[in-house]
């Protein structure tokens, strides 16, 4: 084992690991809030709501990884601006890409894929959509372009991504099977909002 690769599983050692008989590689499962890169091949799984994966490597050095986030529903009284809320996806973001370029990955060359952005709360605020918009106007910002995307419609979705290959298996779930991952990304959208709300009591924003 490599120094990196020792560096590599400790930083991402809490994310889940498991072997399908279906694929090649080790997939590494991620949830909420979480992201995951590999300079190895590997496969990246998570299940989408109305949160956003981005999937996005270097395909010289075929290092590659993805992350799953959510800015979660403003209040009602900040309709028109998402304020703090958008350090999450800020941060998301700016993790899966810096890891990418640590293992010599260069920012001209990603690869960028996103998913997700369904419309899986019966709300007259669509998040997914905030989440979509969101990320491809940070994306521009940013000078990076998108090679493709499956976002929007009213659908779940699992999503396998191949780091070395940049292939992406993509399955749409009914929407009667949805509960779990309501309330999973319910339950992370309320951890957000906690921790928003501990450090405006802190007086720690900047």
């Amino acid at each position: 084992m490599t120094f990196m690769s020792h560096i590599e599983t400790d930083q991402f050692a809490h994310v889940r690991r498991m072997r399908d008989g279906r694929f090649p590689h080790e997939i590494a499962s991620i949830l909420p809030g979480e992201f995951f890169v590999s300079r190895e091949p590997m496969i990246v799984y998570t299940v989408l709501g109305s949160c956003i994966s981005a999937c996005i490597r270097d395909p010289i050095i075929r290092v590659g990884g993805m992350n799953h986030f959510m800015l979660p529903e403003p209040k009602e009284a900040e309709h028109d601006s998402w304020g703090e809320s958008t350090r999450y996806g800020s941060f998301a973001m700016e993790s899966l890409i810096n890891e990418i370029l640590k293992r010599g990955g260069i920012k001209s060359r990603l690869e960028i894929k996103l998913f997700g952005a369904g419309k899986i709360y019966d709300s007259q605020i669509d998040v997914g959509d905030k989440n979509a918009k969101w990320v491809i106007q940070y994306l521009e910002s940013e000078g990076l372009s998108v090679s493709n995307a499956d976002l929007g419609n009213v659908f779940p979705r699992k999503v396998y991504y191949f780091t070395e290959s940049g292939r992406v298996l993509l399955k749409k779930i009914e929407r009667v099977k949805n509960r779990t991952i309501f309330e999973r990304e319910n339950a992370y959208a309320a951890r957000i909002q906690q921790r928003e709300q501990r450090s405006a009591d802190d007086v720690t924003l900047f």
